[in-house]
């Protein structure tokens, strides 16, 4: 692969901090989206029942960038063609590697992308050990080797701290907002102190500031030990998505920690606004019928170029929720995913899906030669901020009112 010799030196306006490398915000332009495809060989059964959610995000996405599929080995890449192709699926826009794994939840086992300081596309490769050995993870635990082979780009090799990409959330202003009980417990990195753990986050996702609440560990209900991605989401500037304090507390989040999300602040000191999303109306039952006894959250929905994915679930409040986050991306259509199903093993939209940024020239619906006359509509630095006055010689994204977007330095 052709790589960028042009160095960006990407520095947090967060205390003069030096990122050496930078996770992009989930809302900032993607090259694809990777999911891993539900198959039968760990458990022997369920793939039928899940599937169908994979289909409608697979059709969904395709409008707006690739989709990058994990199948099992040959005869399940060959199924999910298949599937794919009989739902009149177009497979332009779609990848199949093969790589075995042992589930589907490639949010916490997959690739993490982050930008060096050189503007290459990275895979970091944390460890994933089943969150915190509650289930089969080797296979999983290799899925960002094989990415990173597949799409011959560099990979750092963070094993020896275990650390989910649902645990946490970026806001692409440099915080970072996660839960202890998923991430610092001895279940997941025995001997590790919370700073020694911040101090990987600052050097390898390019935050600076903390937002930690305590979590819940151990809960029947929830084997993450209670992802962040369950219950609040940066969305903008300098907003959070979560829940009313009553649904906080269904969801098990302590009154403390309900305190502080609702009180927390970014790294420059302003107080994040809140904009509150409902839980479902009624108890989620899945479609062959079986009433799972819990209301399931959408605040765990997945920002892509040109859709948002929502978890539904026939519920009434499927129409409340999914309104409120159109208001929030007024330039994305919201679509809904049918995920009752999934929420048999706890997990929602957000979980299933991983997005990858844009590589080394960008990504669009048309090639850059045929917009001459294409208008550029906004500037972004790597943290995902808005540029008035680019700086010549600095690499930035540049959105084109077409939809275009490049990853080019300004003159």
């Amino acid at each position: 692969m052709k790589h960028i010799v042009l160095i960006l030196v990407i520095i947090s306006s967060f205390g003069g901090v030096k990122a050496q490398f930078t996770m992009p915000f989930e809302e900032l332009v993607h090259e694809g989206t990777w999911l891993q495809w539900p198959h039968n060989f760990t458990y022997g059964f369920g793939a039928s029942d899940f599937e169908p959610a994979w289909i409608e995000m697979t059709s969904a996405l395709i409008g707006g960038e690739k989709v990058h599929i994990v199948a099992y080995d040959e005869s399940h890449m060959s199924h999910i063609e298949d599937l794919l192709i009989g739902a009149s699926v177009s497979m332009a826009q779609v990848n199949i590697i093969v790589a075995e794994n042992d589930d589907f939840w490639i949010r916490d086992n997959g690739p993490i992308f982050v930008y060096d300081s050189e503007s290459q596309l990275t895979v970091l490769d944390w460890g994933f050990n089943g969150w915190g050995g509650n289930t089969p993870s080797a296979l999983c635990d290799d899925i960002p080797i094989a990415v990173a082979d597949y799409l011959s780009i560099p990979l750092i090799d963070l094993n020896e701290m275990v650390l989910e990409g649902g645990a946490f959330e970026v806001d692409g202003h440099g915080t970072l907002m996660a839960t202890r009980s998923s991430v610092t417990g001895a279940d997941r990195n025995p001997g590790w102190t919370e700073s020694q753990i911040e101090g990987y986050m600052e050097e390898y996702l390019g935050v600076t500031h903390f937002v930690w609440f305590d979590g819940v560990f151990g809960c029947v209900e929830d084997v993450t030990d209670q992802h962040i991605d369950g219950f609040a989401k940066f969305q903008g500037n300098n907003t959070i998505v979560t829940m009313s304090h009553i649904d906080l507390s269904y969801w098990q989040v302590s009154v403390s920690d309900i305190a502080l999300l609702y009180n927390s602040a970014n790294s420059s000191g302003e107080q994040f606004e809140i904009v509150v999303l409902p839980l479902t109306q009624n108890d989620v039952t899945t479609t062959w019928g079986e009433n799972l006894g819990l209301r399931a959250s959408y605040v765990n929905y997945y920002v892509a170029n040109s859709v948002v994915l929502v978890p539904n679930y026939s519920d009434p409040n499927d129409d409340v929720a999914n309104g409120i986050i159109q208001s929030l991306y007024p330039d994305r259509t919201v679509v809904g995913i049918d995920s009752r199903n999934i929420f048999v093993n706890g997990g929602m939209v957000h979980c299933i899906t991983q997005q990858q940024p844009i590589g080394e020239t960008g990504i669009g619906l048309h090639e850059l030669e045929a917009l001459p006359e294409d208008k550029v509509i906004r500037i972004l630095d790597f943290l995902g901020r808005e540029v008035e006055n680019p700086k010549p010689g600095v690499l930035y994204l540049w959105l084109y009112e077409s939809g275009f977007v490049k990853k080019g330095l300004a003159n």
